[in-house]
């Protein structure tokens, strides 16, 4: 049997019916000061995007939200949308889940490629000139 998600304590259900205010006074200190100085004019827009979305999907539709906007803060509304988060070179999908509420956009999808060592190229190090080309 799966553990019901809680946050802070409450549930899920209790998390989409509380007012915006209750759910800030819930957040970690950074989320909820983010919060209390207000929406920047992207972060309103992709609101606006993402209400328009669960619309769409709640009668049947599959809309799909791209945004630029990294430091949004997830929300319980948001939650069962799939969002395309740019990185800086593509647009990563993310599917929100509960678990996400309180986090950054941004921290789902990584800006930085992980590095994978390979053999050092001709003439990188001494010991390249042993390295048999190919």
């Amino acid at each position: 049997m799966p553990r019901e998600f809680k946050y802070r304590g409450y549930t899920f259900d209790q998390l989409q019916s509380m007012s915006m205010d209750e759910f800030i006074n819930l957040l970690p200190s950074r989320q909820r000061r983010s919060l209390h100085r207000g929406l920047t004019p992207e972060q309103r827009a992709l609101l606006g995007k993402i209400r328009k979305a669960k619309e769409t999907n709640r009668k049947g539709g599959n809309m799909i939200v791209k945004t630029h906007v990294r430091d949004m803060v997830v929300l319980p509304e948001m939650v069962g949308l799939r969002l395309l988060v740019h990185d800086g070179k593509n647009f990563v999908p993310v599917e929100i889940k509960p678990e996400m509420i309180g986090h950054c956009l941004g921290e789902f999808a990584i800006t930085n490629k992980p590095v994978k060592h390979g053999t050092p190229g001709i003439g990188a190090s001494r010991s390249s000139m042993y390295v048999p080309l190919k």
